[in-house]
């Protein structure tokens, strides 16, 4: 949410000047009408960013909030906390991070809105979590969660970028060996294949061989680079709009074989942070909003949002999952049987291993899947550029015989 300026009279007339945070304009001249003062001025500050814009590791953040929550269960106050982990930081950007919190939180912010003018080095969920603990009383129960949670979500990141580094290698290496081939090995065939192509006996595949060739190997092969281009900038420019983030996560859970791989891996989220919050005492409702957040997509996280109201009016939380269609039918059940016998917390977390555990066996399994059909791919076009040239030299040699 972003930070509003303002500047504002109290019911005796002093004048106050500070900072809030708030969804929007209306919501921060609500906010600023609850605590009795009649707003002067209220502007829109620019969101403060890390420094050169770079996100920070998150191994290194959860390395922060373990030992921010170390330092507040030792008794060590939170301004004192911030100022110990600001001066032991060797990292630059984080240092700098932590020095605009801390001064934020000195004005009487607190620590999760503090955090989030800084979105590319705390995470929403972070965010949503510290928040959580510190209007329920648990902050360092919340931070350790926040560090565990950061840890097990980079292992799993790593480990999927270690599954899908060899077959992205050879997407690349094989458009670079077929780039090659076509650019510059076919035209050199061209001239011995004139003598057909007036003819017209040419093969149709070396037709094409050669137009695919003259194309590359000339300029109008900017003209689907300049395409290329503008439909990257125009996907990045729908992107940052509100229905092209749902489009996009509509789009993620569509997509076979990944679809159910990224479905899952957002599902797990859900179920960590809920039953984190739920066993820290956060009440539930409060904890849907959360860990709608969590997910990391528009989709699902309607779909809680829209359980939170339905339990707000007095039903069950498996009943409206299991409407919206997108959560696993195996999940649900044991969610509806915690429920009734009120173990859901305990359930939820189990849940969350049990999903990374699947999600982890169908990526294993998607990868050893890929590797072979992107060998074939790659063989196939290899073939089709050696028969698009070796079709015409067996008819030539068969003419002159």
């Amino acid at each position: 949410m972003p930070d509003f300026a303002y500047v504002a009279r109290s019911s005796s007339g002093q004048r106050v000047s500070g900072t809030l945070t708030a969804p929007n304009e209306r919501d921060a001249l609500s906010t600023l009408s609850a605590k009795a003062l009649f707003p002067l001025e209220v502007k829109l500050e620019a969101p403060a960013m890390t420094l050169g814009g770079r996100r920070i590791k998150a191994q290194m953040m959860a390395t922060t909030y373990g030992q921010m929550a170390g330092l507040l269960r030792s008794g060590v106050p939170l301004l004192r906390s911030l100022a110990v982990l600001r001066d032991q930081s060797s990292h630059v950007g984080l240092k700098d991070v932590l020095t605009q919190v801390h001064g934020k939180v000195e004005e009487g912010a607190t620590l999760a809105d503090a955090m989030l003018r800084h979105p590319k080095a705390f995470s929403e969920m972070a965010t949503n979590m510290i928040r959580a603990g510190g209007e329920g009383g648990f902050l360092e129960d919340a931070l350790d969660r926040v560090a565990v949670f950061t840890e097990q979500q980079e292992d799993l990141k790593s480990r999927t970028v270690g599954a899908v580094a060899y077959p992205a290698f050879l997407a690349v290496i094989g458009t670079l060996v077929v780039t090659v081939l076509i650019v510059f090995f076919v035209p050199m065939f061209e001239p011995l294949f004139a003598q057909l192509k007036q003819r017209g006996q040419l093969p149709i595949i070396t037709e094409w061989l050669l137009a695919i060739s003259g194309i590359l190997g000339s300029w109008y092969s900017l003209i689907p680079l300049g395409a290329l281009l503008f439909g990257g900038v125009w996907l990045q420019t729908r992107l940052q709009t509100e229905e092209g983030r749902l489009a996009s996560d509509q789009f993620k859970l569509r997509v076979p074989m990944v679809g159910k791989i990224y479905l899952n891996m957002a599902v797990s989220r859900f179920c960590r942070v809920l039953g984190t919050l739920l066993h820290n005492g956060v009440p539930i409702l409060r904890s849907l909003e959360i860990s709608s957040m969590a997910t990391g997509n528009r989709v699902l996280g309607g779909a809680i949002r829209k359980a939170a109201e339905n339990i707000s009016s007095g039903q069950t939380l498996a009943a409206p999952l299991a409407a919206c269609g997108h959560f696993p039918s195996d999940m649900v059940e044991m969610i509806a049987v915690a429920e009734e016998s009120n173990s859901l917390e305990t359930v939820l977390v189990s849940m969350a291993d049990q999903l990374e555990r699947r999600t982890w066996r169908q990526l294993d399994l998607f990868v050893r899947f890929l590797e072979p059909i992107m060998l074939l791919m790659l063989a196939g076009v290899v073939l089709l550029v050696a028969i698009g040239l070796l079709l015409p030299v067996m008819k030539m040699s068969s003419i002159v015989q």
